[in-house]
């Protein structure tokens, strides 16, 4: 138990301090794209700008709307949030290991990642606001949209491998990358991705 627990914060911390300090290179990025200064005052030229956004977070009042349904408008974030955070559990961290280890990874991967729509659908019919439900609903059908399609380039690289183990397809690439050698499935799946995370 406690081997699973250590697991656990070992992978969970890094990637929370990746997620966050990723966040503060995009906002800098986006800020010198736009001539402006970005975030560069708490800190040494900004650095601890995560921090304090993360401490804002916390001590920020929660406001839910009148007549929404508060146990589902707290819940549908958190399920997202632990839906994306169990994603990670599944892809290898070093060569052969993953926490989740299985067989059929990639199948859990497209899997986890198609809950995510339950997570974007509760929380606009939970607001009890028939523009919330709308956007949601318009969300939802944008994702399993981009769902269909990434599976459908993850084809190849399954037959190739004949294998739905994540470090059977890593092993696989041994000696030649499968970008090179299936570059449009490649391009479409980067191209769906970036598509649906806007």
């Amino acid at each position: 138990m406690l081997k699973l627990v250590l697991t656990f914060l070992c992978s969970i911390i890094p990637l929370l301090f990746a997620v966050a300090f990723l966040t503060l290179l995009e906002r800098k990025v986006m800020a010198s794209f736009q001539s402006r200064r970005g975030p560069n005052s708490v800190g040494f030229v900004g650095i601890l700008q995560p921090i304090a956004d993360g401490l804002k977070l916390v001590f920020k009042e929660t406001v839910i709307p009148y007549k929404a349904s508060s146990f589902l408008f707290i819940f549908a974030p958190l399920l997202s949030f632990c839906i994306s955070i169990t994603l990670w559990f599944i892809i290898p961290l070093f060569s052969n290991f993953n926490v989740l280890h299985n067989n059929l990874s990639l199948l859990l991967i497209l899997g986890f990642s198609s809950l995510n729509v339950y997570g974007v659908v509760l929380s606009g019919w939970s607001s009890n606001s028939n523009y919330a439900l709308l956007g949601s609903l318009r969300s939802a059908s944008q994702m399993i949209s981009y769902e269909v399609s990434m599976g459908l380039t993850l084809i190849p690289i399954i037959l190739l491998t004949k294998s739905f183990n994540l470090i059977d397809i890593i092993n696989a690439q041994k000696y030649i990358c499968f970008f090179f050698i299936l570059t449009p499935c490649a391009l479409f799946f980067f191209y769906f991705n970036f598509s649906r995370n806007k």
